[in-house]
């Protein structure tokens, strides 16, 4: 347990003007947090995203994440 000198350094510290991120590693400790949810697709639509998934060896619903992930980065882009 720090002593109340201790603390005290502590709240006395000062934000520098400058940090340098150059080697950086963007998303490192983010985590996407999973939700679970029911999602009601067309059959021919679930079959082709099943077959799709299979050849690239992933889950089905990594696959839709992934779509739809993409679908977000285009449709933001201004």
């Amino acid at each position: 347990m720090r002593t109340v000198e201790e603390r005290a350094q502590l709240d006395d510290y000062e934000i520098k003007d400058h940090y340098d991120f150059s080697e950086a590693v963007r998303g490192r400790f983010y985590h996407a947090k999973k939700v679970s949810t029911t999602l009601r697709l067309d059959n021919d639509v679930l079959l082709f995203l099943k077959k799709k998934a299979n050849e690239e060896h992933i889950g089905y619903q990594t696959l839709i994440n992934a779509l739809l992930r993409d679908y977000f980065k285009q449709s933001t882009k201004v």
